[in-house]
């Protein structure tokens, strides 16, 4: 793994997650590694990384590398807090952001806008007179003086950052590459369609590009802030949306692969764990302060999506399948006229939930936990948080005055609710992809995941479960554990019944070269570099492509077979019918060479330590007299029987009745249900 400017072998590699309540941070020398949490600072990132470096006991200068998660570019488009931006279109298609599809987000409600207002007014949309067929040929030659005339359409407009969407620049770029050199002159930031997302869906390629386009001034000031006022120059990287990181200027080019950097990073970690445990099928449970984000990993790979909708606005480019809900252990909890609600707004760090004594009072998911004594009263947070259980108890008093319940049945009521709440997420991941959600093991990470693991498990008929090691921290260690990548996907319509070889090599060739370029740049030979292709077909009259892996030379009889097969695994069935390969997915990486397992974590080879016994409840039969063990002390292949509670600084694992966990030789815990 590069480092620019550092050899990575000189220092320490850092991991650091910074999430919506809390700053994860992760760093790892040769065998040894370190874990923090601090607080977040939404408005001073640089601080908040200076403040997880020197919670790890290190300096700048100890460090050879930091590759870092972040939500920023998520929660502005999620809170529309983008700057304005304009479009530049060709002549009569500047509306197609507007029109966009056919589709309502809330079937029968027609109370609800079908669809939010597009990010760019009609007085931002200028038309540009030029013309490409979809085969790549110039209809109509961009003049000079359309180029002008566009230049001062942005200029008038006033704005700091431009959209350029031509029809068909995803086969020829020529006119989009003319228009951005003529409006780099009055503008700094200019999003190219081609460059963002080179495939056909006119709509979803302007919205992305639109996206783009916004995210740029907002990526730029935070990748500018973070190097200004950390002095990480040329050893920083930002983790992408794909399961990867790349470097900040990749980063300031296309920072719509940031959207979702933070959940990625768990996903890749979980990928790296089910490769050295040969896991078949994972789904992710990353359970923070303020969301829960769930995933599937199959043998070891994460489940990419093409297209994907992040606060009502289509993204379309190779993104991690990640399903977000606003449910976490900050999410405030309400009586509603429809009953108790979780989220989606949270409590953050500060002032947090109730029972962390730092001024809340609204109750949420963590006071409700607090309350049915799976956190311990007497165990500081990270060393720094005292756990008040009088002000849960507090919190959530009124709710159970007035469902005219007590304050713990009222508690075991938001319990029930964020797992069900979770496990609709999770069925969306696995039903819905033509997985059985009840043969796959659970990886619980995050804050609050391992304490709800088991109740949503049960909640899907799952029995096994891993909570991995460093599962406070595991989205920060995933960024340590996963490779510098690059993906793009481009648009190639190559029907199976008169398949254009040479075309499908002209276009892998070209993907590979300009993805490789920035991974020479930093410093790695071609040799070293890892190409993987993923085909996207479809039957002939189908909308949506399905992904099929495939290696060079490019087999078409292999293709078909491999094809069919995924096709069936997925719907069900397969037919004998015509195949377009739609598009070509490519990534080029360069493996981390940071391996699950190879590290020390601090374990002990002496007997369980029972630190402490107290009342639990798991169900509404009543409180259960529990031990509470210290993780670190879990002897590797040590069984413990339910119930248990297992703590470290920053994460308690709750084993209830009828469950029982042991501890790998890679430090993570595997919990499983007893046969009934």
């Amino acid at each position: 793994m590069p480092t620019g400017k550092k050899d990575r072998a000189a220092g320490w590699l850092v991991g650091i997650d910074i999430g919506g309540t809390f700053t994860d941070v992760v760093a790892i020398n040769g065998r040894e590694m370190r874990t923090a949490k601090v607080a977040s600072r939404p408005d001073a990132p640089a601080a908040a990384i200076d403040d997880g470096i020197a919670a790890v006991g290190l300096a700048l200068e100890d460090i050879a590398n930091v590759i870092h998660g972040t939500t920023r570019v998520t929660n502005a488009i999620v809170e529309d807090k983008l700057p304005p931006v304009a479009l530049l279109a060709t002549q009569g298609f500047s509306d197609s952001i507007e029109i966009g599809r056919l589709r309502r987000h809330e079937l029968y409600r027609l109370d609800v806008p079908p669809k939010r207002p597009p990010l760019v007014p009609a007085e931002r949309r200028f038309g540009v007179d030029e013309r490409t067929t979809f085969r790549g040929e110039i209809a109509r030659p961009l003049e000079e003086q359309a180029i002008a005339r566009a230049v001062d359409d942005v200029r008038r407009s006033g704005v700091h950052s431009v959209a350029v969407c031509l029809l068909h620049a995803y086969v020829n770029p020529e006119h989009e590459r003319a228009l951005a050199a003529a409006l780099r002159e009055v503008v700094p930031h200019v999003s190219l369609s081609h460059r963002v997302n080179p495939e056909a869906r006119e709509f979803e390629r302007a919205s992305s590009t639109v996206l783009n386009a916004a995210a740029m001034p907002v990526a730029v000031d935070y990748i500018d802030e973070i190097l200004t006022g950390s002095d990480l120059d040329g050893r920083f990287q930002l983790f992408h949306s794909a399961g990867g990181y790349a470097s900040p200027e990749v980063a300031r080019e296309r920072p719509l692969i940031l959207a979702l950097s933070g959940p990625a990073a768990g996903v890749a970690g979980t990928a790296a764990l089910a490769r050295a445990r040969g896991e078949e099928t994972l789904l992710t449970f990353d359970m923070g302060g303020t969301t829960t984000d769930v995933c599937l990993v199959r043998d070891g790979q994460i489940e990419v999506s093409s297209g994907r909708s992040i606060g009502g606005r289509p993204i379309r480019q190779p993104m991690a399948a990640v399903e977000t809900i606003g449910a976490g252990g900050g999410s405030i909890v309400r009586l509603t006229p429809g009953g108790l609600t979780v989220g989606p707004d949270s409590a953050g760090a500060v002032p947090g939930p109730a029972c962390y004594g730092m001024g809340g009072i609204l109750p949420t998911v963590t006071d409700a936990n607090a309350v049915l004594g799976l956190l311990d009263p007497d165990t500081r947070l990270g060393g720094t948080i005292t756990l008040d259980i009088e002000g849960a108890k507090r919190s959530l008093a009124p709710i159970a005055q007035a469902l005219g319940k007590s304050v713990t049945e009222t508690a075991l009521g938001v319990h029930r609710i964020a797992n069900a709440a979770m496990a609709r997420a999770l069925r969306r991941v696995t039903v819905e992809r033509g997985i059985d959600g009840r043969k796959c093991t659970l990886l619980a990470f995050g804050g609050a995941g391992p304490m709800h693991a088991t109740g949503l498990a049960r909640e899907v008929g799952i029995r096994r479960i891993i909570v991995p090691v460093a599962s406070s921290t595991f989205s920060a260690y995933g960024c340590l554990l996963s490779d510098m990548s690059y993906t793009q996907q481009r648009t190639t319509r190559l029907h199976a019944a008169a398949f254009d070889a040479d075309a499908l090599e002209r276009t892998r060739a070209e993907m590979q070269e300009e993805l490789s370029r920035p991974l020479r740049d930093q410093g790695i030979a071609t040799e070293d570099i890892a190409i993987e292709y993923v085909g996207l077909a479809r039957y002939d009259g189908q909308s949506e492509a399905i992904a099929v892996p495939f290696d060079l030379p490019f087999d078409h009889g292999r293709f078909a077979t491999d094809f069919n097969r995924r096709h069936h695994e997925i719907f069900g069935y397969a037919m004998d019918e015509p195949w377009v390969l739609e598009g070509l997915r490519v990534t080029a990486s360069q493996p981390s060479g940071i391996a699950l397992g190879t590290l020390g974590i601090g374990l002990e080879d002496d007997a369980t330590v029972t630190v402490a016994h107290r009342d639990c409840h798991f169900d509404a039969s009543g409180p259960i007299r529990t031990p509470c063990l210290s993780r670190p002390n879990l002897a590797e292949g040590r069984e413990v029987v339910g119930p248990a509670i297992i703590v470290d600084a920053w994460s308690t694992t709750v084993v209830p009745p009828g469950w029982s966990i042991e501890s790998d030789n890679y430090g993570n815990l595997i919990m499983s249900e007893a046969t009934p």
